[in-house]
């Protein structure tokens, strides 16, 4: 496989490369400024994974304050990926004005303030605008952070971004641990969350002198380009290539859809742990709650394990098995622990999951980027709109079964979920093919 060669100047004290001396041998070591910057990075990872991961194991505690229904708390936690959805059209927008690393220490003390509104709210609507509050402090603070890593990751002239999202999942999981660890302590939900709160508030003041200076560059087209499109006679609609770019539209968008839904059952796999495992524990298998909370806990574990190893697995044995492997890690534990009346099998099956479900995200990406006949930010951004439709739908869905039959029977959307992963799986291919086609 052919590599990108890394850049050709050193990182100037901004991040950006230093052109007035040539790079020798390998990428120079970075500045200090650019590992303060990482560390910056770091922490913003782990500050939006600890967020939500500390109100995750006292949903069933918050549903039962309020006196909802599973299918009023479904509904509920919806509103999250709704405000997701609505904020994450004007993200890039704001990290252009004010700075991606400003934008998401900013959103940081969103947080700070947002989580411990939860413990204030007292009636379904109040639960629901909490929660959309966090769905657009996420979805912001998601593009900010991102954003920002990259720009780091420019000046290190080697690829680190990965690694971000690693520490996001070990934030995930110190959060479950933390939030479930003062469930089982009986800890009241309010101080609980003042506390996160607090802390979230100093790590935003900790990050802010660390990030990059300056605004994130432009990336604008040079003047010789601005003039050569200016002057370029239009395309006509009927012309062989705008008829050809119809065709390869046409053709990609099959793939597109599949991917897609493959994406939402990924969405469905891992957004059920977390909004409804420990709900599933206490109500069906009598799980005290600090037992319950590993549900979340088991899940996100083994995640952030797959996630610092799926690069090397994939690299060894292609997308397609990889995610064939991780349907059936996902369907077959958990439709077999449902069966049973232990709570610790079906801990267990979650972590089966967690490791089924770690690199479909990746490879999803990889593949809408390498669909033939559209650009790749297209199909990125296609797909991933898509993914966000799955978390979204999955909350109410699974509390609605909840309701009408069991909540087990909604928990077990994650096995036909892992199904339809392992049907889905050979839409892959193209990614695994154009690679084939790099390394020639």
């Amino acid at each position: 496989m052919t590599e990108s060669a890394p850049p050709a100047h050193s990182p100037a004290p901004d991040g950006r490369p230093d052109t007035s001396r040539p790079r020798e041998g390998g990428p120079p070591p970075p500045s200090a400024l650019l590992r303060r910057a990482r560390a910056a990075v770091f922490l913003l990872f782990f500050i939006n994974a600890i967020a939500y991961a500390n109100i995750v194991p006292r949903l069933p505690e918050i549903r039962d304050s309020i006196g909802l229904s599973n299918t009023a708390l479904g509904t509920a936690i919806a509103a999250m990926p709704v405000g997701a959805l609505v904020a994450g059209l004007f993200a890039g927008a704001m990290g252009a004005r004010i700075g991606s690393g400003r934008l998401a220490a900013l959103c940081a003390f969103g947080f700070a303030a947002a989580v411990p509104l939860v413990s204030f709210a007292s009636v379904w609507a109040m639960l629901a605008c909490c929660l959309f509050l966090l769905g657009v402090l996420d979805a912001i603070m998601d593009a900010a952070m991102n954003t920002h890593g990259l720009r780091v990751q420019r000046g290190y002239g080697r690829s680190i971004l990965s690694s971000f999202h690693g520490l996001w999942s070990v934030g995930a999981v110190v959060g479950g641990l933390l939030s479930t660890t003062l469930a089982g302590a009986d800890v009241p939900l309010r101080w609980h969350l003042l506390g996160i709160g607090a802390l979230l508030a100093v790590l935003g003041v900790a990050v802010w002198p660390l990030l990059l200076p300056g605004r994130d560059e432009d990336e604008a087209p040079t003047s010789a380009d601005a003039r050569q499109t200016e002057t370029a006679p239009a395309t006509p609609e009927s012309s062989p290539a705008a008829t050809a770019a119809r065709a390869g539209l046409k053709a990609a968008l099959l793939p597109l859809l599949l991917l897609g839904l493959l994406l939402a059952m990924s969405s469905v796999v891992e957004d059920t742990p977390a909004s409804w495992g420990s709900a599933l524990l206490q109500d069906d298998y009598g799980a005290s709650a600090w037992l319950a909370g590993f549900a979340y806990v088991a899940f996100q574990t083994a995640m952030t394990i797959a996630r610092f190893t799926g690069d090397r697995v994939v690299d060894r044995y292609g997308r397609v098995p990889v995610a064939r492997v991780g349907g059936l890690l996902i369907a077959v534990p958990l439709s077999l622990a449902l069966l049973t009346h232990s709570t610790p099998a079906v801990i267990a099956a979650f972590a089966c999951a967690g490791l089924g479900a770690a690199t479909l995200f990746p490879s999803a990406m990889h593949a809408a980027a390498t669909i033939p006949g559209i650009r790749s930010s297209d199909g990125v951004a296609v797909v991933s709109w898509l993914a966000r439709v799955g978390f979204l739908a999955a909350p109410p869905l699974v509390g609605l079964i909840g309701d009408r039959i069991s909540l087990r029977v909604g928990v077990a959307m994650i096995v036909v979920a892992g199904l339809l992963i392992l049907a889905l799986a050979k839409v892959f291919a193209p990614a695994d093919r154009s690679m084939s086609e790099e390394s020639r």
